[in-house]
């Protein structure tokens, strides 16, 4: 059973090693929806100029789009399953080979598409920000999502206003406990009630001008106690103030503020905020842990480039926490807030900081 190996080796941690026991589902979240290749261009000191043309010093390519979220998932020891539709071209060969095989991702849920282009999103990077062009044709019909949900402790869901989607549902009937968070509201009608499958949600992690755009509230903290009146817990990303949280079944609320990082590229954050906090949900830690923990693997992640490529694993987050113990200047109370770090991360899996991922690219072969 793989428990999520990455690019820059398998996951040397199993956050979930001391829960586990026979009658667990197989695996330990699931998620669905649409894979992109994502070309990312870096090194650029500005923004292209209308008429030029610009040298990039870098390049990398990746699976984006659901592909961000189920990498970081995978790379953080999660047994990860991926539903998608994926192009019979060489991009959907490409994204599939780096899952599977790259990520240790199961694909047995997804499905090649005969006659489909892969959509393709071509990133530049530069002075902490992106922009992106994505191109992509009629997706197929079918959902992705097979009518047999596999068995998953957790799925990861994103909620469209106005269109639910009947997975989740089943999934919740089958007891996987579903995280959501939601993309803007292009309707701009920002009603809860638009929101259905929300009631089948276990936790709800939206952004300050979205949480407050929803529930009306004048401070993304009110939003957050307002939101926990429909779903149990609420996760509100304050950006480079960090992220506020309020569970409404313990009673508890917890604030950690942002890890101050020169950032990169912001291209994923989410998606691995995301998947930090899932990761912490499932191993029963307390709220402010698993908060402390979405915004480090956050903030590691925006130092790379990339979407999926930048996701953190193990070996980061050691280097990390190895790193900040050493300075001398360290606030005692800010380390105290990740001591729960100490119990996870073997001395062993430590590599000089910083540390500096491979970049793939499309065909690309290591000699033998």
């Amino acid at each position: 059973m793989p428990a999520g190996p990455g690019s820059h080796g398998h996951a040397q941690v199993d956050p979930l090693g001391a829960l586990r026991t026979p009658a667990d589902p197989t695996w330990d979240v699931y998620l669905t929806g649409t894979v992109f290749l994502d070309i990312i261009f870096t090194g650029l000191d500005s923004a292209p100029v209308r008429g030029t043309e610009s040298w990039a010093r870098g390049m990398g390519s990746s699976p984006g789009g659901v592909a961000n979220m189920a990498t970081a998932l995978a790379r953080l020891g999660l047994r990860t399953s991926l539903a998608a539709a994926f192009g019979d071209d060489h991009y959907g060969d490409y994204c599939w080979d780096a899952l599977e095989q790259g990520e240790g991702i199961d694909l047995s849920p997804s499905r090649t598409v005969p006659g489909w282009h892969s959509p393709v999103t071509v990133s530049m990077a530069y002075e902490g920000e992106r922009t992106m062009i994505s191109h992509g044709h009629e997706p197929p019909p079918e959902e992705p999502a097979p009518d047999c949900l596999p068995r998953a402790r957790a799925a990861v869901a994103s909620l469209t206003p106005g269109r639910p989607a009947p997975w989740i549902a089943r999934a919740a009937a089958r007891g996987t406990r579903v995280f959501a968070d939601v993309g803007w509201d292009e309707t701009g009608a920002w009603d809860l009630a638009g929101l259905a499958d929300l009631a089948h949600c276990e936790a709800f992690l939206p952004n300050a001008e979205e949480a407050m755009r929803y529930t009306g509230a004048r401070c993304p903290r009110a939003a957050a106690h307002a939101l926990t009146e429909h779903v149990p817990v609420a996760v509100v990303t304050l950006g480079a103030e960090g992220a506020y949280a309020v569970d409404r079944r313990t009673g508890e609320s917890a604030e950690v503020p942002a890890i101050a990082v020169e950032a990169l590229d912001p291209t994923g954050a989410g998606d691995v905020f995301v998947a930090g906090f899932v990761t912490g949900s499932l191993a029963g830690w307390r709220l402010a842990d698993r908060l402390a923990f979405a915004g480090l693997t956050a903030a590691l992640s925006v130092q790379e480039f990339g979407g999926s490529l930048s996701a953190p694993g193990w070996t980061e987050i050691a280097a990390w926490w190895r790193e900040v113990q050493s300075v001398d200047s360290q606030d005692p109370a800010a380390l105290r807030r990740y001591a729960f770090l100490a119990d996870l991360v073997p001395g062993e899996l430590v590599r000089p900081w910083p540390l500096r991922r491979a970049v793939p690219t499309i065909g690309f072969r290591c000699p033998a």
